[in-house]
């Protein structure tokens, strides 16, 4: 697969006292971790997973942001 770069939104919830990621350019792409470094291996997992699940779907896959 084609390396593409989607933005992660990583915040601390004290509420589940762990790492939430979220990529907004994939609706419903969200994991959780105990560490950030689990949380940035995780939403790595899930990104991948998101796009398989969409390529075999025929889901349209969104682009990436381009930051400015």
């Amino acid at each position: 697969m084609i390396p593409i770069h989607y933005s992660v939104i990583i915040q601390w919830s004290d509420e589940d006292q762990a790492f939430i990621a979220e990529v907004p350019e994939l609706p419903g792409c969200s994991t959780h971790g105990d560490t950030y470094e689990e949380v940035i291996k995780n939403a790595q997992e899930v990104i991948e997973l998101w796009l398989v699940n969409a390529m075999a779907t025929g889901k349209e896959i969104p682009p990436p942001r381009v930051a400015a």
